[in-house]
């Protein structure tokens, strides 16, 4: 990853300083682990994070073999529902924490197989960071396009055997999952996708090759792009360039739709930082629901 797109990703995750310091620093990170969330992302806003209780489904870890390794994936699923429809999630910056484990849950609670896997496992855990820009410089730029879209194939072949209706499957991300989001779509192996302001334009580079404005005319599924007018890394500007290259592009690529939520920052949907609006994410959320109904997941 370039060191500018790292560091606008980077930029448009921070609101400002994450925690007081010394003690109190400390005492919010206990509290933010404690909640299960990435010590990262503090601080936590507990008042707005939704936590989506698991009655009804069957989740928790598993294991998916993947390119040699063993890949730990957080899944969901309706209980005693045969070949669910299958979605996957790509994870935040922060890894598969509480809030991405909760967003499996209500995708489960809609009648999907949601599986998220852990794509930084093999290079270390996100958990185990305290900084943001650390967790960018030292694991998150070290993981590679290739190794996540080929731990995507492995999480639908799993997912196949386990039960799921990938005939039926479809990916949503957000930030980091967004710009994934996209390029998976090119791929052929799912039917739909819902990208959470995802960045879309880029320098080339060994660990990312392309980016989604160069793929935009090679999708092969639809995707919906829910995107804030207020994101301080991704500018209206990437937007517009991307829904110009998008018209030009293939039957997918036509097919597919931005919404940009004016008043939104980066990270709206995240209902566990002070980025959260309750409104655009309640909206993003049910047009997320229809755009999966209405491609045939």
């Amino acid at each position: 990853m370039d060191f500018r797109d790292a560091h606008n990703d980077v930029g448009a995750l921070l609101p400002g300083k994450s925690t007081e310091q010394g003690a109190s620093r400390r005492t919010a990170l206990q509290a933010v682990l404690s909640l299960g969330y990435a010590a990262a992302a503090a601080p936590i806003m507990a008042q707005t994070a939704i936590t989506t209780p698991g009655d009804g489904l069957e989740e928790g870890w598993v294991t998916i073999p993947s390119q040699g390794f063993d890949l730990p994936a957080y899944q969901a699923r309706p209980k005693g529902k045969k070949h669910p429809p299958v979605v996957l999630v790509v994870q935040e910056i922060f890894g598969v924490h509480a809030y991405i484990q909760d967003v499996c849950r209500r995708l489960a609670k809609a009648g999907y197989l949601a599986i998220a896997p852990e794509f930084y496992a093999r290079q270390g855990k996100a958990s185990d960071y305290t900084e943001i820009s650390k967790l960018q410089a030292e694991l998150v730029s070290k993981v590679p396009d290739a190794q996540v879209l080929g731990d995507l194939d492995a999480t639908l072949a799993w997912a196949a055997k386990a039960g799921g209706n990938t005939q039926k499957a479809a990916i949503t991300g957000f930030c980091w999952g967004g710009r994934i989001t996209w390029l998976y779509a090119a791929s052929g192996k799912v039917k739909a996708g819902v990208a959470w302001y995802g960045r879309l334009e880029g320098q080339a580079s060994a660990m990312t090759p392309t980016h989604p404005l160069a793929l935009a005319g090679q999708l092969k599924a639809p995707v919906l792009g829910l995107y804030g007018g207020q994101d301080t890394g991704i500018p209206v500007a990437s937007v517009a360039k991307m829904q110009e290259a998008l018209a030009q592009g293939s039957a997918a690529a036509k097919k597919s739709e931005f919404v940009l939520f004016p008043d939104a920052p980066h990270a709206f949907h995240a209902d566990y930082r002070a980025s959260y609006r309750e409104a655009a994410a309640r909206d993003g959320w049910q047009r997320l629901l229809q755009w999966l109904h209405s491609h045939g997941v």
